[in-house]
């Protein structure tokens, strides 16, 4: 199925659904949530999704896995979907929380088959094995650290957001609890207790995740390494090895110059 909504086949008695979409440039999908549990894979572009836990940066050719009844919105940047719909209790091992994760190449084409299958395909046979062979597949993916937790107290989680659209790894901890009237030892523990983390360690990932989707969109390493703050080109590459895994050469788009 391609460029179907949702809404009229969810209530088919199959497993899984799945569905090819393209998206006009910058498209927003506002917060919504589906009954079943979704598997978001971007064919092409980058996927920003947000939920009332955190962010999810989805670069081309990986996936966000989204529980069922997760209210989430997704901003689409050049965006072709292969979206598969998959019923709770086919996939009880499905996460609680949001997940990227890689798509192997086995997955990938799998995805281009399944969205040319009918809504209700036959329940034995090739169609239906496919769709059997993809829910394997999806438990083996490997997850991905793109994730950025946000806080749930409204005004620390306005200054994460507002930290996001800007980032500077050398923002310092002073700044954040001067806004907020705070000592700096007591804003660390507000942290910690809202994401997890540290205000060092959040600020880096959410610079290294801020970096992927300026890379995606073109940007060369070295101008994105200047526009966080690093005074080099490697020092970037170091703290961005470390967050993610990989080089940043890894998410630039094709044809962009690496210096």
């Amino acid at each position: 199925m391609r460029n179907v909504p949702l809404a009229d086949v969810d209530g088919l008695d199959r497993d899984v659904l799945a569905i090819g979409t393209d998206y006009p440039p910058d498209h927003l999908l506002e917060f919504h949530e589906h009954r079943r549990a979704q598997f978001l894979h971007g064919a092409t572009g980058l996927m920003e999704v947000e939920t009332a836990d955190g962010t999810w940066t989805v670069p081309a050719d990986r996936a966000v896995l989204i529980p069922p009844r997760t209210r989430h919105q997704v901003l689409m940047r050049g965006v072709s979907t292969r979206s598969l719909y998959l019923e709770p209790a086919a996939v009880p091992w499905f996460p609680v929380r949001c997940r990227v994760v890689a798509v192997s190449p086995l997955l990938r084409e799998l995805l281009r088959a399944a969205v040319d299958v009918e809504p209700e395909y036959p329940r034995h046979g090739r169609d239906a094995a496919v769709m059997e062979l993809i829910r394997h597949e999806i438990q083996a993916l490997t997850p991905l650290p793109f994730d950025l937790p946000l806080p749930r107290h409204p005004r620390l989680r306005t200054l994460c957001l507002e930290f996001q659209r800007r980032p500077d790894v050398h923002a310092p901890l002073s700044g954040w609890a001067a806004r907020l009237h705070l000592s700096e030892r007591t804003l660390n523990r507000l942290f910690r207790a809202e994401t997890g983390l540290t205000y060092q360690r959040w600020r880096q990932r959410a610079c290294a995740l801020h970096a992927i989707r300026l890379l995606a969109g073109g940007a060369t390493v070295t101008a994105v390494a200047s526009s966080l703050g690093y005074d080099t080109p490697a020092a970037f590459t170091v703290m961005f090895r470390r967050e993610t895994g990989s080089a940043p050469s890894a998410f630039l788009t094709r044809g962009a110059a690496p210096g």
